[in-house]
């Protein structure tokens, strides 16, 4: 069996790492750090997050390090800020005992100036997001023409969030004959690009997930209508009295909805997402590694780079689109040993994702029944009578009040204090989930109703719904077609449900009939987001336009005026209406 003694790493590295926990090196850094002490061959290395990667690379670029010389001589390109902190963190762990090594971590939302002053003095290894290192390289304050080594760490990420061109300007300004080390979790047209034009006979390393198929994480979906997803949320939270954990949402907006949900609902959480400034990201995960949140809510860009541990949950607010990440999102509980529950909340159509994620994984999972108010109510009492029974009593603190006490409770028995006692810290969950409704579905259909006919409406029967129609601020002219905006109603609604009626689309404008229940909850969603960067501005209309009307202004009834006090209607010189194609009213 291999150990890192067997690696020619000196006895500072030995030291460090052993003071870290560091015993038996995982397979990439079996296979890795063997090859680059005594090559200086380019690796592309297929690996994922957990895997431990960092120490793959980063120990032999320490040891290979020159300290007499306070040029940058490795530089690490990686995705986030948040990766590019902890690599910095745990190189800086590694050469604690290493005299004269200095490594810096250059990224953007922090100030240049400072960067740069660090620059200055010297740095060995230099970590960078792509962005700011592409910048100081365009200052000429960070020099890597005669640097030894570049690693892509997280290369799929980096070209997924559209970092090519920094890739390019930064790897065509470094020295041919470099060695560069590739990491990546999967092998897309993109990275086997960047591999073809900037590696030169590269060793291919591929190791086994030892996130997947664990027996330690268990893997649980529950099925549901969307609309219910954060109520199952909430459950779970209520159903683990000790969740730590990590919530993965799909966009910015729906990860600052929902954590912004759960703190009014008096749940200990916050979110971490790409609007947050680097001072708040750090107080986030400051406060989540103290374990003073117990739910932090991410998207997976915003938690590249968290490495927290013993989380006890990971939950799937939203399936990803590709298996792999699920992976990734699930192989961050279940580490060291420890067991570790990864739940996907999932609808119908979403099965075919669980499928794929099964068929490629290798894992299985299981289909459970969202918890209802009687298993909840029960989890939390017996949780409360556990605390009880086990906390710690201090009789001198509490010395001098007990006389006062016993006198205020002397009319109650053993029985009765036992009740008020409970229901005072048991209440609030009594009275949320006396009546709370079985929300798990089967097929598509709800569980408690499954001997019914589903509630499907014929197109006879649409036709006869009420309809509200609804005017909103872009048109031909932004690229907006039928499907896409159906696309754009479904995803604001975080559904399919939704009955879209007529569509019209016009050059500027358009308009789109929708259920009149769903006017209001369209119209709050759609105005919060943007369209091929255009800010959207929705409200309803009176009637579906005519096709042979002419502006905006024809449709509802008050008609605006212009800054000329007149009707905000639109002619020609010679006052007649101006004509567009199609029988339109053109506005210019």
């Amino acid at each position: 069996m291999s150990t890192f003694n067997n690696f020619g790493l000196n006895i500072e590295i030995l030291k460090a790492i052993k003071e870290l926990g560091f015993e038996t090196p995982t397979p990439i850094q079996a296979e890795t750090i063997p090859l680059l002490m005594s090559s200086s061959q380019d690796i592309i290395a297929t690996a994922q997050t957990g895997t431990g990667k960092t120490a793959a690379f980063g120990l032999p670029a320490i040891l290979l390090v020159n300290p007499n010389n306070k040029n940058t001589q490795t530089l690490i390109l990686c995705p986030t800020r948040e990766l590019c902190v902890q690599i910095t963190r745990d190189l800086i762990s590694y050469s604690k005992y290493m005299k004269g090594i200095n490594v810096l971590a250059v990224y953007g939302g922090a100030r240049i100036d400072s960067q740069i002053r660090a620059l200055k003095k010297g740095a060995q290894i230099v970590v960078g997001t792509p962005g700011r290192t592409r910048d100081l390289i365009n200052r000429r304050k960070l020099f890597v023409e005669n640097i030894e080594r570049v690693v892509l760490d997280e290369a799929d990420e980096m070209l997924t969030m559209g970092f090519k061109e920094e890739l390019d300007a930064i790897l065509e300004n470094t020295p041919d004959n470099k060695q560069t080390l590739l990491f990546s979790a999967t092998m897309s047209k993109k990275v086997v690009s960047i591999t073809r034009k900037y590696m030169k006979k590269p060793v291919e390393i591929s190791v086994a997930r030892t996130n997947v198929g664990a027996e330690n994480i268990k893997h649980v979906n529950y099925m549901v209508q969307a609309k219910d997803r954060y109520e199952v949320l909430k459950r779970i939270a209520d159903m683990n009295p000790n969740i730590y954990g990590i919530v993965f949402c799909r966009t910015r907006r729906e990860t600052k909805e929902i954590a912004n949900k759960l703190m009014h609902d008096g749940y200990n959480a916050d979110a971490i997402h790409g609007d947050l400034s680097q001072s708040q990201r750090d107080e986030v995960m400051g406060k989540f590694r103290r374990r003073s949140l117990q739910v932090l809510v991410a998207t997976d860009v915003a938690a590249r780079g968290l490495d927290v541990n013993d989380l006890t949950h990971i939950i799937n607010y939203n399936l990803p689109d590709d298996p792999e990440v699920y992976v990734h999102r699930s192989g961050r509980t279940g580490r060291a040993g420890k067991s570790g529950i990864s739940i996907a909340i999932i609808h119908t159509r979403d099965i075919r994702k669980l499928r794929e994620i099964e068929r490629i994984s290798g894992i299985s999972f299981s289909k459970e029944l969202v918890p209802d108010g009687r298993d909840i109510c029960e989890k939390r009492l017996y949780a409360l009578i556990d605390k009880i029974e086990k906390v710690e009593v201090n009789e001198e603190q509490i010395g001098p009040f007990l006389d006062d006490i016993y006198e205020k409770l002397a009319s109650f028995d053993r029985e009765n204090l036992i009740k008020h006692f409970v229901s005072a810290e048991f209440n609030r969950y009594l009275s949320y989930y006396k009546n709370s409704r079985d929300i798990n579905i089967s097929g598509g259909k709800n569980k408690r109703d499954s001997r019914e006919p589903r509630d499907r409406k014929s197109r006879s029967e649409r036709r006869k719904s009420k309809f509200a129609t609804i005017y909103i601020n872009v048109g031909a002219r932004n690229n907006l077609s039928p499907n896409r905006l159906m696309g754009l109603i479904n995803e604001a609604l975080d559904s399919k449900d939704a009955v879209i009626g007529s569509i019209d689309i016009m050059k500027k404008f358009s308009f789109f009939e929708i259920e009149e229940n769903r006017k209001t909850e369209i119209i709050n969603a759609l105005n919060k987001e943007s369209f091929e960067d255009v800010s959207l501005s929705v409200e309803i209309s009176k009637e579906m336009p005519n096709k042979a009307s002419s502006t905006k202004d024809d449709y509802f009834k008050g008609k605006r005026k212009n800054k000329f006090g007149r009707d905000n209607k639109f002619r020609s010189k010679k006052g007649r209406k101006n004509k567009g194609s199609k029988g339109k009213w053109n506005k210019g």
